[in-house]
């Protein structure tokens, strides 16, 4: 559990809420430069997995081991994030930036693929819904602590030179220099390496196998599965639908920061706060949709928080400083800001909820033998999308940018590739068998 607990805090202080929307804001040109540039990072570091998880997910399963997969991916990731503090306001050349972006999001995530694997060997079945929300939960948690360490010790206002709770930032940070802001990378690298160790002293693994064997068989069994997969309607269903729409949580996730920076002018505080907010329902969500998974099923709660994550993400779009849902608002200036936050709570609370049942789902798909390769290729259907939809909601932005649009319809219309991925996906979801469903026969 401590692993999510780990990692987290990259998701949270990296890709979200605090270097994200710094990245777009103040080291891109513009903020619509800055949300399609992010878009290509991320793009990239997600076809990496792509090309390579169910490989070496099936690789894995054969050298039984996991621990030394983590171990190398972490140090990609670990390594990426701390060298995202050399990411100063106004650079010239962002392509260093741009690499280790898609270096940290290409090892933090590998070495999650990994983690995942090894939840079916610690808890009987009946447990593992409860195993993985409460995991998730605990991660929202760690996620929280990181960001309000971030915001009330750290990243500060160039204006006034405070932080959130109106000290002057530790360690000497310079606001001006948005020091604060840049700390978040180096922050989660080392909060990973701290949180991630009882993972390595303490969680059993499996025997390691002879590598070279291991290899051949893993590519034997991988080459199977892929003839076979499309007459495995349930497995194959599973993998299309939550292609679609993980792919369009985490581009929600991604872009939401930078949406809310460009578009509703917030600063890195209130983009926190938003991120606060989200962190909290996020823990909420999970711990309950854990238990909503252990008493109706995993399918149950993907169905449902797809619907409401499909609202939400109509109503960031349809926000701006002067609209909500497309209408004015007129001088009530702070309605938006309230819409958003509220938002943010559902995406949080959802969010968590549909991360954590759609891993107990992927298990009851799948032989216990052919866990890590389901959860490669698990990794290969998020990730197949996960590249298109960054780089989809960057040349949407380009193309309506270019088309003369404003920076804020730009970016509006930019992200609304995301409300037909998650519709995409909840139409894909029928063919899914829940935990208490046997599959017909075909």
């Amino acid at each position: 559990m401590l692993f999510d607990w780990a990692q987290q805090p990259f998701h949270t202080l990296v890709i979200t809420f605090v270097f994200a929307p710094y990245f777009a804001s103040t080291v891109a040109p513009d903020a619509a430069r800055g949300q399609e540039l992010w878009g290509l990072a991320t793009g990239i570091g997600g076809l990496l997995i792509a090309l390579s998880s169910p490989v070496l997910g099936a690789i894995a399963d054969a050298s039984g081991a996991r621990k030394p997969w983590i171990l190398a991916f972490s140090i990609v990731g670990v390594l990426a994030c701390a060298a995202l503090w050399f990411a100063a306001p106004g650079m010239d050349n962002l392509a260093p930036v741009l690499l280790a972006i898609a270096l940290a999001v290409f090892g933090m995530e590998f070495a999650a693929v990994f983690n995942n694997a090894m939840m079916p060997d610690l808890v009987p079945r009946s447990e593992l819904g409860r195993l993985s929300g409460s995991a998730w939960g605990l991660g929202y948690v760690g996620g929280l602590i990181s960001l309000v360490l971030v915001l009330g010790f750290m990243a500060a206002s160039p204006e006034t030179g405070r932080t959130l709770i109106g000290m002057e930032p530790i360690l000497g940070l310079d606001p001006g220099a948005h020091e604060g802001d840049r700390a978040s990378g180096p922050l989660a690298a080392l909060w990973y390496i701290v949180f991630v160790l009882p993972l390595f002293l303490f969680t059993p693994d499996r025997p390691r196998r002879r590598v070279a064997g291991a290899v051949r068989q893993g590519l034997r069994q991988l080459g199977s599965t892929l003839r076979r997969l499309p007459s495995e309607r349930s497995y194959f269903g599973f993998l299309l639908s939550s292609m679609f729409y993980r792919d369009a949580l985490n581009a929600l996730y991604a872009f939401g920061g930078i949406y809310a920076a460009g578009v509703l002018g917030w600063s890195i505080v209130q983009i926190g706060i938003f991120g606060i907010i989200a962190n909290v329902t996020g823990a909420l969500g999970a711990w309950i949709g854990g238990r909503m998974d252990q008493a109706r099923g995993p399918k149950s709660v993907v169905s449902g928080s797809i619907l409401i994550l499909a609202f939400c993400c109509f109503l960031v779009i349809s926000t701006t400083r002067t609209e909500v849902f497309f209408m004015p608002v007129g001088g009530a200036v702070s309605l938006p800001d309230m819409v958003f936050f509220a938002a943010g709570a559902l995406i949080g609370a959802a969010g968590g909820s549909i991360q954590a049942a759609s891993r107990t789902l992927l298990v009851d798909q799948v032989p216990r033998g052919q866990v890590t390769e389901a959860f490669g290729l698990y990794a290969l259907s998020g990730k197949a999308t996960t590249f298109i939809g960054p780089l989809a909601v960057a040349a949407a932005t380009a193309y309506f940018t270019g088309a003369a649009f404003s920076p804020e319809n730009a970016q509006r219309l930019g992200v609304a590739p995301i409300l037909a991925l998650f519709l995409i996906g909840l139409a894909l979801l029928p063919m899914v068998r829940n935990s208490a469903q046997p599959e017909r026969p075909s």
